[in-house]
């Protein structure tokens, strides 16, 4: 695909707040890191520079888990739908309890594009998150896109192809990501068992391997960027991690945008996001399933 058929969707990541109700062994953010929230006047801050955005994006939700905190429900979603253009999706470990997701299904009706459910088997049975993913995505409009992600850890691959099957039975999308440490994907000693389940070459539709564009004119900054739970915005993820790429903060109103694309610097991205929202240079397509 070339650079000039490819059309990209707006879209913030948007961490909502920072404290989980999990304590996954494997979190790749810190105990220190997984705390707090952002004030009412904060969230109110922040909802206005959203409202203020020019066109429509995709604000994506996460956290820590936003579900685990009642101004997500009670504030973010409603301040979205009720004052921005924008459409919704969410990054969720999905615990929570069916009647929020209701409150979350019939809030976002039909401004709903993506739902992301992390699979954690450190506390969750996978036949029965399947079930209930299941139960969920039939109170879902039909054009929202449903997928489950799970990490991928060297030695267990085997436990993931039976996640992926139990999930499949379910009619269920699953998308492995393979495990990262301080931003670097782990050394897989097994390359045939890591092949079974991601397959060969997979793209950013089917894994998330943090490849590297380093040199691809990409638009973050532009078109995406990264909302932290204090407010400050960041070009992407790998610009947060180093401490570059800072827009401002939308706590303080001062959030600036970059004003062109520019070539990557980085050697590895790690989400894939900013590829499948079209935002990098010949990677992905929006017409394509997102994740």
């Amino acid at each position: 695909m070339n650079a000039p058929s490819q059309r990209r969707v707006r879209t913030i990541e948007w961490q909502v707040a920072g404290a989980c109700n999990y304590d996954c062994t494997y979190c790749i953010q810190s105990r220190k890191y997984r705390r707090g929230r952002p004030t009412s006047e904060q969230y109110e801050a922040a909802l206005t520079v959203l409202a203020g955005l020019p066109g429509v994006w995709e604000i994506k939700c996460s956290g820590g888990e936003a579900f685990a905190h009642p101004p997500f429900l009670e504030r973010v979603v409603p301040g979205l739908m009720e004052r921005t253009p924008h459409r919704i999706s969410v990054l969720t470990n999905f615990s929570a309890s069916n009647r929020d997701l209701m409150r979350f299904a019939h809030a976002t009706r039909g401004r709903l594009d993506v739902f992301s459910a992390s699979l954690h088997l450190e506390y969750v049975d996978a036949a029965e998150f399947a079930r209930k993913a299941a139960w969920f995505v039939d109170q879902l409009d039909p054009s929202v896109r449903f997928v489950v992600n799970q990490v991928l850890f060297p030695g267990k691959e085997d436990e993931a192809l039976a996640c992926r099957d139990v999930l499949a039975e379910q009619g269920i999308r699953w998308f492995p990501q393979l495990y990262k440490v301080k931003g670097r994907v782990v050394d897989y000693p097994d390359e045939a068992a890591l092949r079974r389940v991601i397959g060969d070459g997979p793209g950013p539709r089917e894994a998330n391997l943090a490849p590297n564009y380093q040199g691809r004119t990409c638009w973050s900054g532009v078109d995406y960027f990264v909302l932290d739970k204090d407010g400050t915005a960041w070009s992407c993820r790998t610009a947060k991690r180093t401490g570059a790429g800072r827009l401002g903060n939308v706590f303080d109103g001062d959030l600036q945008r970059l004003e062109a694309p520019a070539p990557c610097p980085w050697d590895v991205c790690p989400c894939t996001v900013p590829a499948n929202r079209g935002m990098i240079e010949g990677i992905g397509h929006p017409a394509l399933e997102l994740a």
